[in-house]
C-alpha cells in the first residue's frame, strides 16, 4: 500500500485536529455517563476513569506512533494496511466504519430527542430535524475541509462551555460526604466499568481518518492526540466528581445527571443550559463524524473495495463529495429507522479489535522502519504495543458469548466480501 501521493488538500493543523478529536470523543455519552458509572462503583467511580485512561493512553500511543508514520487518508485503516497488508486493512476499515456509522446514527437520535425537549413544537418532526442537520453538515464538508475544521472547532468550544460549568464551577459546591467511599468495589466491577469507559474515550480512530489532509503529519498527529486526550480525561474526572459531590446517592438514578446537578447547584437556568449543551454536543459530534466517515469510504474506494466513483475528488473544493453524499444518506436512513440498535452491541468488540490491530501495526511500522529514518519522539512508544496488547486482550474478556458470536459473524461476512472484491480486482 502506498504511503504518499494523495490529491487532497493538507489544511488541518494541530489545534484543528485536536478539536476534531475532542469533538468526536466528547459526544452524547458524557451527559449520561456519570450516572452509569456511579451506579456500578458509587463514590469510587473515579478509579475506573484512571484505569481506563491508562489503558487508552497505551492505545493512543500506538495510534499516534502509527499515525505519524503513515499519512494516507483512512486513519487506522491506512496504518494497519501499511503494516500488515490489504486483508488486515480491509478488516480494520470495516471495523472502523461499523463503529462510526452506528455510533453516529445513535447520537443523531439523541440529538433529535434533545431538540424535541428544548423546542416541543419540533418533537413530532424528528426526521425533518435529522434531514436538516445532516444536510447542513454534508454541504459544509463538501465546501472544503478547512471550513469544516473551523466549524468543528467552534462547535467544540460551544459544547465544552456548559460542561466546564458543571465540571469546574460545580467543584466549588460539592458536599465532601458524598465523595466518601464506604467500601471499595471488587476488581471485576472496576474492570467491567473500565471496559464501558473505553468507548467514552473512543474517537481518535475516527477523527484521524482525514490524515491525508493534515499538515506535517509526524508532528501534528502526536501533539493533537496528546492535547485532546489529556483534556478529555481531566474533563471526565472533574464532571464525575462534581456530579457525585452535588447529587450524592441520587446520581445513580438520574436520567439527566449533568442537568440535574447543574439545576441543584445553580438553579433552573443552569439545568436548561446543560440540556442545550447536550443538543450542541451531539450536533458537533455529527459534524465531526460527517468530516471523518466519508474519508474512510473514500479510502476504501481508492483501494478498489468500493466503486471507484466514491474516490472522486471535487476539482475545486478538493473534497470527496460523492463519498460524503453516500455516507450522509446511509447514516440518515439508519438514524431515522433506528434499526442500527440491533448491531450497536457489536461496537464493543469492533473497537477493541481495531485497537488491537493498531497496536500490532505500530510495532510493525517501527520495527521495519529503515535505520536512521526520522520518526516521532513519543514517550514509551517503543514498548507501548507490548503493554497495550495484553491490556486489550484483558478488556476483551469482558465480552459476553453473544457478543463474540455476533462479532465473529461480522468478520466472516467481511472476509467473504473481501474475497469477492479481490477476485474482481485481479
Amino acid at each position: 500500500m502506498p504511503v504518499s501521493g494523495e490529491p487532497l488538500l493538507r489544511a488541518i493543523g494541530t489545534l484543528g485536529l485536536a478539536a476534531a478529536i475532542v469533538n468526536v470523543t466528547v459526544g452524547a455519552g458524557i451527559f449520561q455517563l456519570p450516572s452509569n458509572v456511579a451506579r456500578s462503583l458509587g463514590a469510587a467511580a473515579p478509579i475506573a476513569y484512571v484505569v481506563c485512561a491508562v489503558a487508552m493512553g497505551l492505545i493512543v500511543l500506538c495510534i499516534a506512533d502509527a499515525g505519524s508514520r503513515v499519512s494516507l487518508t483512512g486513519g487506522p485503516y491506512a496504518y494497519v494496511g501499511a503494516a500488515l497488508g490489504p486483508y488486515a486493512a480491509f478488516l480494520s476499515g470495516v471495523l472502523l466504519w461499523m463503529l462510526g456509522v452506528f455510533a453516529t446514527a445513535a447520537v443523531a437520535t439523541v440529538f433529535a430527542a434533545s431538540v424535541g425537549q428544548l423546542v416541543p413544537a419540533l418533537a413530532p418532526w424528528q426526521p425533518g430535524v435529522l434531514l436538516a442537520t445532516f444536510g447542513f453538515w454534508a454541504v459544509v464538508n463538501m465546501q472544503g475541509v478547512a471550513l469544516a475544521a473551523r466549524l468543528n472547532a467552534a462547535a467544540t468550544v460551544a459544547k465544552l462551555a456548559p460542561l466546564l460549568l458543571i465540571g469546574v464551577g460545580g467543584l466549588f459546591l460539592i458536599r465532601t460526604e458524598h465523595l466518601a467511599v464506604a467500601a471499595w468495589p471488587p476488581a471485576a466491577d472496576i474492570a467491567r466499568t473500565s471496559l464501558l469507559l473505553v468507548f467514552a474515550f473512543a474517537g481518535v480512530e475516527s477523527a484521524l481518518a482525514p490524515s491525508g489532509e493534515v499538515r506535517d503529519t509526524a508532528r501534528t498527529v502526536p501533539r493533537a492526540i496528546a492535547l485532546a486526550m489529556l483534556g478529555v480525561t481531566v474533563l471526565y474526572i472533574a464532571v464525575q466528581i462534581a456530579t457525585q459531590g452535588i447529587l450524592g446517592a441520587a446520581l445513580a438514578g438520574s436520567s439527566t445527571p449533568l442537568a440535574d446537578a447543574a439545576g441543584a447547584a445553580f438553579g433552573g437556568w443552569a439545568r436548561a443550559l446543560l440540556l442545550a449543551g447536550a443538543a450542541i454536543s451531539t450536533f458537533g459530534y455529527l459534524g465531526g463524524m460527517t468530516l471523518s466517515l466519508p474519508r474512510l469510504v473514500f479510502a476504501l474506494a481508492r483501494d478498489g473495495y468500493l466503486p471507484r466513483a466514491l474516490a472522486a475528488v471535487h476539482p475545486v473544493h478538493r473534497t470527496p463529495q460523492a463519498a460524503i453524499a453516500v455516507q450522509t444518506v446511509l447514516t440518515l436512513a439508519l438514524a431515522i429507522s433506528g434499526t442500527f440498535e440491533r448491531l450497536a452491541i457489536l461496537a464493543n468488540a469492533a473497537a477493541l479489535a481495531l485497537y488491537l490491530g493498531c497496536a500490532v501495526a505500530a510495532w510493525r511500522l517501527r520495527s521495519t522502519a529503515p535505520a536512521g529514518a526520522p520518526g516521532p519522539s513519543l514517550p514509551l512508544a517503543g514498548i507501548a504495543p507490548f503493554l497495550a496488547v495484553p491490556v486489550i486482550l484483558w478488556l476483551l474478556t469482558g465480552l459476553t458469548r453473544g457478543e463474540w458470536i455476533g462479532f465473529g459473524a461480522c468478520i466472516a461476512v467481511a472476509s467473504a466480501l473481501y474475497a469477492v472484491a479481490r477476485a474482481r480486482i485481479h
